[in-house]
């Protein structure tokens, strides 16, 4: 986590080359007013929702010999980069200048030299943007106590490291951190509250919170915003699965309703038996042969070349072949000789002797002879 404090400034002069160098107190021991969001965003300790927690530095944490050493050469920056501060990565981008290496110990403060090197920001200090900001790190002991002065606190620092220096128009260090001379107005309520406040839309609504407020604000609409993202994933690829099920349903609704439509009922079945008996018989009687396993067509096609020959079906369209047959069949219904079942019961009966009643009672006779016995 960064935390930002306040600073005030000193000695304040120009170079030739337009920087601008001075002394500051960077660091200061005491209670300092933080936003319980910005303590415990997750709210593990409790602290989260409470609207001002008080948070104490002890010598241990500022006069560190490791924080001692972290206040030298590190980057200024015209406002709090947010997230991280400062690194390798976003230096080129947000640093204005640098503090120095000699670093003492002022009584409850620290100072250092620094410059600022960035036109811009320099305009901005001439302008009355005067105060400045420590961005670092520390561990948070969640410890509640009483200071040596008799002040309260919630929590309290370990060793603090330093990341950044920032130039602000208000700070959380009160009017000892400070660029220059002047003293700033006190924030109402009787505290002084971190940095310069900054505005920040939230749903809406504009609002102004310190830049860690700010940060876990931004945190958790990051989040919201990622949880948004997801749902909206997982309601898309819902609803591409459910179209891709739908599709394969109508498919196979269409796969059965063909399969429906190439079912035949009861009467076309007795429609296509009868059509295939009355085929059957005009071929015979036209040409009496074996059929059996013979498509229609063929059907039609072998009883032409069984009267007319190979010659008259040869290079022949299947039209022409059905047209064939059918005057075939009418010259037949014209003849009742050419009938072979006609033929055949006119023969059959025409035999002598060969009258199934007479064959009958002739077998019925001999039949009786053969039981009689000899005389």
């Amino acid at each position: 986590m960064i935390f930002t404090d306040s600073i005030a400034v000193s000695g304040v002069r120009r170079t030739e080359d337009g920087y601008l160098v001075a002394e500051a107190r960077v660091a200061r021991t005491g209670i300092q007013d933080y936003l319980g969001t910005e303590i415990d965003p997750e709210n593990e300790h409790g602290l989260r929702d409470k609207p001002i927690v008080r948070v104490y530095r002890p010598e241990s944490a500022v006069f560190h010999a490791d924080a001692m050493h972290s206040y030298a050469y590190r980057p200024m920056t015209n406002g709090h980069p947010g997230g991280d501060g400062v690194n390798s990565k976003n230096w080129k981008d947000v640093a204005i200048g640098s503090t120095g290496g000699e670093v003492v110990r002022d009584g409850q403060f620290v100072k250092v030299p620094l410059v600022l090197m960035d036109a811009k920001a320099i305009e901005d200090y001439e302008s009355g943007k005067r105060e400045l900001s420590m961005g670092y790190g520390a561990e948070v002991v969640f410890q509640d106590g009483v200071s040596p002065d008799g002040e309260a606190f919630d929590c309290f620092l370990g060793p603090m490291k330093m990341n950044h220096l920032s130039l602000e128009h208000r700070a959380r260090g009160g009017e000892h951190l400070r660029i220059g001379d002047g003293k700033p107005n006190t924030p109402t309520g009787g505290h002084d509250m971190a940095d310069a406040l900054r505005k920040l839309l939230v749903d809406g609504i504009s609002i102004d919170v310190t830049e860690q407020g700010a940060q876990a604000i931004e945190k958790l609409n990051t989040k919201l915003a990622d949880a948004t993202t997801a749902t909206k994933t997982l309601t898309d690829a819902h609803a591409t699965a459910i179209a891709l099920k739908d599709g394969e349903l109508a498919k196979k609704d269409a796969e059965i309703d063909a399969l429906k439509a190439k079912q035949l009922s009861d009467a076309d079945i007795d429609k296509r038996v009868t059509a295939r008996a009355d085929l059957l018989t005009k071929a015979k009687t036209i040409a009496d042969a074996d059929y059996t396993g013979k498509t229609d067509a063929e059907i039609r096609k072998a009883v032409v070349i069984a009267k007319l020959g190979d010659a008259a079906v040869a290079g022949k369209a299947d039209a022409y072949i059905d047209a064939r047959f059918e005057i075939l069949v009418e010259d037949a219904a014209k003849n009742p000789a050419n009938d072979p079942f006609r033929q055949h019961m006119i023969h059959q009966d025409g035999k002598p002797g060969e009258n199934p009643a007479d064959v009958a009672r002739a077998k019925m006779l001999a039949d009786l002879n053969s039981t009689q016995p000899a005389k």
